[in-house]
């Protein structure tokens, strides 16, 4: 890729890093075949971070940009709660970091911890994982995609697990920045099995079967479509493949599928909350097998919540102050199911 050239000073350096890491996205598609979808990257790359459509996308490049060198040696451990990066910053570089890192804010997946800042973030992600992960086909060796898979959380877990590449697609530059300060700590210590590209799943090729594992985790609620949404993951997958979907559900038989209003515990653009049992109806009527409800999980307080990290209303803000089963519009808590199932092998 061309280098920029007559930018200031902190323009270069946030020019070239973000060239180095989608060189590195472009190695990784001709490395893994994914050739069909490599034609479409500069377009998708160019839309998910025009400056025109994000005001604040300059802002988190720099902060990017800008964020120390730091020593070789360092000890990165992605199989654990903390996605955590063991390395010595000094007091001036720790103190550079926490306020770069800060730009990004609100941190909603995680926890991390680099160097000795802790990112204590919205959601206590490690908690869903650990409720996820026993369920899982091993993910060693496995090619997987994780669907609005936020900062990228998850895909460092996945990276831990084993698995020898993974792509998060999400279409929040945000988290796109975000993503890329971790990867900054977490250097090459995941050999570079880990890539974003900030994008929807509308984006992926069709009939593209190419993954062994798809997530999706939190999006089917936000899509007004969700057989479609269902359909466009089963593309992704290479036949045999295996389909991780959380969402939000909602108690009841194989029939019950609730529809709120216009929000949903202040939430905008949710549609259809399921019950497991119908869900699982969906997921069988799309063509998937072997399915199964692995957990169904009412979301505590203490799992979602604000931090210094995140310094926005969460979960205790959305359920009604007299009766905490209740969203402050009336409806049943936020209760999240997660379901296994295969795409057929034929």
């Amino acid at each position: 890729m061309s280098q920029p050239s007559a930018l200031p000073a902190d323009s270069r350096d946030a020019a070239t890093t973000l060239a180095e890491a989608q060189r590195r996205l472009y190695l990784a598609f001709l490395d893994q075949g994914l050739t069909r979808w490599l034609a479409a990257l500069p377009e998708q790359l160019a839309r998910g971070l025009d400056r025109q459509r994000h005001g604040d996308l300059p802002a988190w490049e720099k902060a990017v940009a800008k964020l120390p060198p730091l020593p070789a040696a360092r000890r990165v451990d992605l199989d654990a709660d903390q996605v955590s990066v063991e390395v010595d910053l000094g007091d001036a570089n720790r103190r550079r970091c926490d306020n770069l890192l800060r730009i990004l804010m609100p941190w909603r997946k995680g926890p991390y911890r680099l160097g000795d800042i802790t990112i204590d973030t919205e959601w206590r992600s490690d908690w869903k994982w650990q409720r996820v992960a026993p369920h899982l086909s091993p993910l060693a060796g496995r090619r997987v995609l994780d669907v609005g898979g936020g900062n990228g959380y998850h895909a460092w877990r996945m990276a831990g697990a084993g698995a020898a590449f993974v792509l998060v697609i999400d279409p929040s530059p945000r988290f796109y920045y975000q993503f890329q300060a971790v990867r900054h700590f977490v250097g090459d210590a995941d050999g570079h099995r880990t890539h974003f590209l900030p994008v929807g799943i509308e984006d992926v090729p069709p009939r593209l079967a190419a993954f062994d594992t798809v997530f999706s985790m939190g999006v089917l609620y936000h899509r007004a479509s969700p057989l479609e949404h269902l359909l466009q993951l089963k593309d992704a997958l290479a036949p045999g493949g295996e389909l991780v979907l959380e969402t939000l559900v909602v108690e009841g038989d194989e029939q019950t599928v609730f529809m709120p209003g216009e929000r949903y515990a202040s939430m905008p653009n949710v549609y259809f909350l399921p019950s497991s049992r119908a869900l699982a109806h969906w997921l069988g009527r799309c063509g998937f097998e072997a399915i199964r409800c692995v957990d169904e999980t009412v979301t505590r307080l203490d799992e979602q919540r604000a931090t210094e990290w995140m310094t926005f209303h969460s979960l205790a803000d959305f359920l009604d102050p007299q009766d905490r089963s209740r969203t402050i519009e009336g409806y049943p808590a936020p209760r999240r199911a997660t379901l296994i199932a295969r795409k057929p092998q034929r």
